[in-house]
Parts: C-alpha cells; sequence; structure tokens
C-alpha cells in the first residue's frame, strides 16, 4: 500500500515529466499525453490515482493503480466521433468492492485451475476456491489477486510515446501459490491508436504465472447496449472444450462446422444460442481458442468490428490462446455514468496460456523458474470504416 507521502511524490514525479517533456512537445500540445488525478479512497483510506495516457490525436486510456485496471478507452468512429468503448466504474469504490474484474489485471493466474489445485516438482499447492458450484469449486484469476492490489505507478515516455509502468510484489504463499513473483506490466499508448501492454514477472522459487487483462469491450460505446451484433474474426481453429464446470477436459476441439467458427468474420449473436454443448456449458462463448501462428510471436489474433460505429479493434499478442467471453454473466451492473451493464453489454478477448495448463501437460507450460523472466506483449489497436 502507498503512503499519502508516497502518493504526493507520484504527483511531483509527474510534474516533472510535463516540465522536462515542453521542450520536445512544443507549445501547440494543448493537452499533455500523460496526466493523473484522484480517483478516490479504498476502504481502508489509501489514495488511488487516475492516468491518462493520449496521443496527438485524441485516443486515450485512462489507467488507475488500483487493479492495474483499465478504466476507460476513447477510440474514435468512422466519423472521428470519440466514445468510451470500455465498460467500468466511475471511482475505485466500486472497483473494490463489485467489479467483475473490469478492465483488470488479472494474475497470478488467470483463467481456471481445477479444484485440487496442482502439483509442481512433487509439491501440491492449493489456490483458494473461490469460483463455481459447492459441488464443483475452482480458482478463478488466481484468487483474490492482482486486481485488488495497489500497484506503484510510474509514468514515462517510451520511444516518444506516453506510458505508465505498473509494479506489484507478490509474496511467496499468496494465494496459496508459491515464491515472491515480481510484476511489472507497462501500458503503452501509440500513434496508431493503439493501447500496449507488456508483462514481465520473475520468481525466487518454481511457480506458475498467467497474466492477462480483463477489460470488456463494446465498439459502439459502453452503455449502449448488445455486443451480440458486432462481427468477429479469431485466427485459431481449434478451442480447448470444457466440462460442465468449465474446466478444460485436456482435449482439443476443431471449430470447423461448429459454431465456435470465428476463422471468417462471424456476428456473435448468430449462433450464441446454438443447440450445442459446449454452447450450453459456456452460457454462449467462455471459452480458450488455440491460436494459429508461431509460439512467442507477437501476430494479429482477432478482429472485432461493430458496423454501427465503424469502430474496428484488431489484437495482437504473443500468447497461444485467448478467452473469448460474450459477457455471459453480466447481470446489471450500474457502471460510469449510470449506465447499466446488462447481460452480453460487453466482452472480452482475453490473452493467455491457457486455462488449468498446470494439470496438463499436453497445454504449453506455464512455469517459471529462477533466473527466467516471463514475458508477454498483447496489443488492441483500434481503426474505423
Amino acid at each position: 500500500m502507498h503512503s499519502e507521502s508516497a502518493s504526493c511524490s507520484r504527483h511531483v514525479c509527474v510534474g516533472a515529466l510535463f516540465l522536462a517533456l515542453a521542450p520536445i512537445l512544443g507549445a501547440a500540445v494543448s493537452q499533455p499525453p500523460i496526466t493523473v488525478k484522484s480517483f478516490g479512497q479504498l476502504k481502508d483510506g489509501t489514495p488511488a490515482h487516475l492516468y491518462t495516457l493520449q496521443n496527438s490525436s485524441g485516443f486515450r486510456a485512462d489507467i488507475t493503480d488500483f487493479g492495474g485496471t483499465v478504466v476507460s478507452v476513447f477510440a474514435p468512429d468512422k466519423d472521428g466521433a470519440l466514445a468510451d468503448v470500455s465498460l467500468g466504474f466511475d471511482n475505485v469504490a466500486d472497483y473494490e468492492t463489485r467489479s467483475p474484474y473490469f478492465g483488470a489485471t488479472i494474475g497470478r493466474y488467470g483463467n481456471r485451475i481445477g479444484a485440487k489445485g496442482f502439483t509442481l516438482d512433487g509439491v501440491r499447492y492449493t489456490p483458494p476456491l473461490n469460483s463455481g458450484p459447492p459441488e464443483a469449486r475452482c480458482t478463478l484469476h488466481g484468487g483474490t489477486g492482482f486486481d485488488k492490489a495497489l500497484w506503484r505507478a510510474r509514468p514515462t515516455m517510451i520511444d516518444g510515446d506516453p506510458a505508465l509502468v505498473l509494479e506489484h510484489t507478490s509474496p511467496d504463499g499468496d494465494q496459496g501459490f508459491p515464491g515472491t513473483l515480481e510484476v511489472e506490466v507497462t501500458y503503452r499508448v501509440t500513434p496508431d491508436n493503439a493501447l500496449r501492454i507488456d508483462y514481465r514477472a520473475t520468481t525466487d522459487k518454481p511457480t506458475v504465472v498467467n497474466l492477462t487483462n480483463h477489460t470488456y469491450f463494446n465498439l459502439r460505446g459502453e452503455g449502449t447496449g448488445t455486443i451480440l451484433d458486432h462481427v468477429l474474426t479469431i485466427h485459431g481453429g481449434r478451442i480447448t472444450p470444457v466440462d460442465p464446470h468449465l474446466i478444460p477436459t485436456g482435449a482439443f476441439m476443431p471449430v470447423a462446422g461448429t459454431p465456435f467458427d470465428f476463422t471468417s468474420p462471424h456476428v456473435i449473436g448468430a449462433r450464441i444460442g446454438a443447440d450445442h454443448e459446449q454452447v450450453k456449458f459456456g452460457g454462449g462463448y467462455d471459452h480458450n481458442w488455440v491460436l494459429d501462428k508461431p509460439a512467442g510471436k507477437l501476430a494479429l489474433i482477432a478482429t472485432l468490428h461493430d458496423p454501427t460505429s465503424g469502430r474496428v479493434m484488431d489484437v495482437l499478442t504473443t500468447e497461444p490462446g485467448v478467452q473469448f467471453y460474450s459477457g455471459n454473466f453480466l447481470n446489471g451492473a450500474k457502471g460510469k455514468s449510470g449506465h447499466t451493464y446488462a447481460k452480453r453489454d460487453g466482452l472480452c478477448l482475453e490473452t493467455q496460456h491457457f486455462p488449468d495448463s498446470p494439470n496438463k501437460p499436453q497445454f504449453p507450460s506455464t512455469v517459471l523458474r529462477p533466473g527466467e523472466t516471463y514475458a508477454t506483449t498483447t496489443v488492441y489497436r483500434f481503426v474505423a470504416r
């Protein structure tokens, strides 16, 4: 947790950054590329802050140090009009007490680990069971994870782009996971209207790591209604099918001829109610796609298009998988500006390693050992047509 003095030193740091940038940016720039303001207080009185990263065309991302959370993303439509395309709240109190992971940095382990925990180097670890019915509980998103931590924030410029570096230390045994994990997440807004996220982590003991971001997108604008008319493409020819409790079975299912085939563009709502076992298990789409790309290569893996606004979001990642979640469990949460988010008013494209990988040796490994560095990159890039 940050003290008040630490908070003040951050403000001084941001002010110094503006002074240093002024000769470079020139007097013509009316909006500084990085600003910071109060985002309210946590229940224990600790202040949280909201950082805005903006490029010269007005594309911007608002990020809070609480949970390393993306609060807003303002992207232009086909007429150049900006709208906030991410679901969320207006203050940190709502993120602390009632957020369904809106915009959060997820860790230590994004997605699900089965009820029995996992074994690593012959030792059994049992993270908390925080999701699912009583008869089939599982660990979701690492328990009380990184989304509830107050991260150390450092605004900076990277190759001329506004960026925010967030750091967090997860101690040995945190939520049942071994090793002290040092994590760094860097958010960066680029000239081509992209939000780039770089994740890095190191450990002092063998552990498992799977970091992601949980932003809910609606390209017509948050609070405007359903995403079922959005058009989605995913460059992945297989999914990892799940059991009735959404834990991967360990198999790989080809998507060809199924409602999961987004290898060419499809309207999301067209098959979301199909009579298919996997659709029924997920209550819609809540599955991991196996991406058709070389391991570790940053590549285009998905494209989302809203025909009404003309906004298009390309997703690029180095990760081997992406979880497409169609907002099946949104239940009327009151969000920004008094908007209510109903079922399927937002969707997530969570780049990741596969769910329950520690228990599935056939999946890409999520083991991180001392001396190694976990490093992944994801880019959400916005255009309009």
